[in-house]
């Protein structure tokens, strides 16, 4: 069973998750509900469909209802005309998805008198994160990373409870617990620059250093505590 690292959730507080259906998203999702029943909060998942990759969201929200439905959670659906809001804002895909789910995640607080906001990143998509804003020309705070927590609105929190857990710990959760999940195509198109620094960037650096991973997300803490 996963341990976090300090005190995220309140009794009685409703915690939405991000729900993708991805791994991640499916690890969090279950142990959340598990975590629910201990400590007494409501969990409620959402998901956001983005409208880019058409019969394969449709089955991926499909999948995510599925899943709910079968551990008695509640599921919030969002649709959103990503490319429509690239357009509008002049901003790339990869930034338009991004605003627009977290448009979805205040809807989904506003509906529910959320507190918490519980995403899946993990030390790995640290170590990415932290790459990519280093090839996009970043000041000091951008090597800080993903934060832990951080307000999303004034009575709204994100946390990141995985982010001291590697890829491959999500995996062996998954795996333990026979937990189903699907795989969205666009994660392996190296078109991305985030993807590129998973599937080519990391694993070269990886050859010199195998725990870059693990100290690129360390020097990323160790910032945030002195500059956030």
């Amino acid at each position: 069973m996963l341990a976090f690292s300090e005190p995220f959730f309140k009794r009685g507080e409703t915690v939405l998750t991000g729900f993708s259906g991805g791994p991640d998203s499916v690890c969090l999702l279950h142990f959340l509900h598990y975590l629910s029943e201990k400590k007494h909060f409501e969990l409620v998942a959402v998901h956001v469909n983005h409208g880019l990759r058409g019969a394969a969201a449709e089955a991926d929200a499909r999948f995510c209802r599925t899943l709910c439905r079968q551990m008695g959670i509640t599921l919030l659906t969002y649709k959103k005309a990503v490319r429509a809001l690239a357009k509008k804002l002049d901003l790339s895909i990869e930034h338009a998805a991004r605003k627009a789910r977290y448009e979805a995640f205040v809807q989904a607080a506003k509906k529910t008198g959320a507190t918490k906001i519980a995403l899946g990143h993990h030390l790995d998509d640290q170590a990415e994160t932290v790459l990519l804003n280093l090839l996009r020309g970043t000041r000091a705070e951008g090597l800080c990373g993903i934060p832990v927590r951080r307000a999303l609105t004034k009575n709204t929190e994100i946390v990141r409870p995985l982010l001291c857990i590697t890829r491959s710990e999500v995996e062996e959760y998954l795996q333990v617990n026979d937990l189903p999940f699907v795989t969205d195509q666009t994660n392996l198109d190296d078109a991305y620059t985030r993807n590129w620094i998973r599937h080519q960037l990391l694993p070269l650096l990886e050859q010199k250093q195998p725990k870059i991973r693990q100290h690129l997300a360390g020097m990323a803490a160790q910032l945030a505590d002195k500059l956030l």
